[in-house]
């Protein structure tokens, strides 16, 4: 597969760079020395077999093509890492390595160690975004726009309470990413530290303090629930960066350009069409967040695992975890610069709230019209003005007072009022204050 054109430009060039089999094998290799460390403190391992242990297997040049050669035989990267270790090691140290551990201990306690940092460096991400998210709000908190329902106009709102809503999403998305715990795992071949007795969860809580890694209840071979939970919080950041993409997207078309993307040399620009200004960003937020709701998929339906350890719903696992956090992390890098750059063009909001002629403000002027026409004639004469404006070209407020039943109604004053957007836009100014109090308040 050419993964770096068509996979890697979705992702973290930086998280690519930490997030790759030697990272895999050290975590692996932490996870041993770390167990055969809290052994030999409760003395299942002789003194200063783990110092020994460490000085010759940080030393020792891995081979990452051999180890995922291996797998084809043994099933997990584990299996070929314990042998290369083993072979390194002197021989009153071997049978001290790997003591009570299965494969699947070292794999799920990797895998958790490598994700360590991604969550760490998505919720910096995150906090970036809030950040730039809340500047927008104050900063348009009171920009009138339209608001669109069926993708067509509805109502006014503003620009600030749309911002609001993205920032919320991805804040809620965030705390639940943050309570998210990465567990350690060790359990032993069946799970239940064989020929260690109570030892072994001593052994388990142990290491998973010197791991940096939560403490489970018991043993998680195949209680796939931390992995669900992790798999659906990525899944939720990807929805609300998605939300983010699509609505700015659709707003920078041509028709409507209420925003545009950040400029920047050669962004955006069309293989053949010079005048064209492409929202990339948001297409590679989209395609990243896509994919990683591909991914939790595979990991829902890998949540049932048979007896005591999955066979192929464990291996499926691996791939979609890791790539989701990566996507995930390019995505968000993305939206951030989205966010603190995206150009705001209230003029060309405006335009677009007269665009019906004023018809926007049907709604307003029939629940004004009502008391004195009733409510179906104020309907009737408020979309007869709208369309008179339209057709026209004059003022929505010009076309109602020239209608025959309105004429000596209301004043001019009143007219002027009831079809300012800008006077019709409910609570939008208390929401985008309520939502930066929240969105501070952590």
């Amino acid at each position: 597969m050419p993964a770096s054109l068509l996979q890697h430009p979705f992702m973290s060039a930086s998280a690519l760079a930490e997030c790759n089999a030697e990272a895999m094998v050290q975590a692996m290799l932490a996870f041993e020395l770390g167990l055969a460390e809290v052994q030999e403190a409760r003395g299942a391992v002789p003194e200063g077999a783990s110092r020994r242990m460490r000085e010759t297997l940080e030393a020792h040049a891995f081979d990452p093509q051999a180890i995922a050669a291996g797998i084809a035989s043994g099933g997990n990267a584990a299996i070929p890492f314990v042998k290369q270790a083993r072979a390194a090691l002197p021989d009153d140290l071997k049978r001290f390595f790997h003591q009570g551990a299965t494969s699947q201990d070292v794999v799920d306690s990797a895998l958790m160690v490598v994700l360590a940092p991604r969550l760490t460096a998505l919720d910096a991400l995150l906090v970036r975004c809030r950040a730039a998210a809340i500047a927008l709000m104050e900063a348009h908190a009171g920009t009138v726009m339209v608001g669109r329902t069926l993708m067509q106009q509805a109502l006014p709102i503003t620009f600030g309470v749309k911002v609001a809503h993205w920032a919320i999403g991805l804040e809620q998305a965030r705390r639940r990413l943050a309570g998210c715990e990465l567990p350690v795992q060790f359990g032993g071949a069946v799970g239940v530290h064989s020929g260690w007795d109570g030892q072994g969860l001593d052994f388990m809580d142990a290491l998973g303090e010197r791991l940096g890694l939560s403490t489970p209840v018991l043993p998680w071979h195949t209680d796939r629930q931390p992995i669900h939970a992790l798999g659906t919080a990525l899944d939720a950041v990807a929805g609300a960066a998605e939300k983010l993409a699509l609505d700015v997207a659709l707003l920078t078309q041509t028709e409507l350009g209420e925003v545009a993307e950040p400029s920047a040399p050669g962004m955006g620009e069309s293989s053949s069409m010079p005048h064209k200004r492409n929202p990339v960003r948001c297409a590679l937020i989209r395609g990243a967040t896509r994919q990683v709701h591909g991914h939790a998929t595979v990991l829902l339906n890998a949540a049932a695992q048979p007896l005591e350890r999955g066979l192929g719903e464990w291996h499926a696992e691996w791939a979609p975890l890791l790539d989701s956090a990566l996507l995930l992390e390019g995505a968000l890098e993305q939206a951030a610069v989205l966010l603190e750059g995206l150009e705001v063009h209230p003029e060309t909001m405006r335009r677009n709230l007269a665009a019906t002629g004023g018809g926007i403000m049907a709604e307003p002027v029939a629940r004004r019209l009502a008391p004195l026409l009733g409510q179906e004639a104020a309907k009737r004469v408020s979309a007869e003005a709208a369309e008179t404006a339209r057709r026209q070209g004059i003022a929505y407020a010009a076309a109602l007072e020239a209608h025959p039943e309105v004429q000596g109604r209301l004043t001019a004053e009143t007219l002027a009022e009831v079809t300012e957007p800008s006077l019709y836009i409910g609570s939008s100014r208390a929401q985008v204050r309520r939502a930066i109090a929240w969105l501070e308040g952590e």
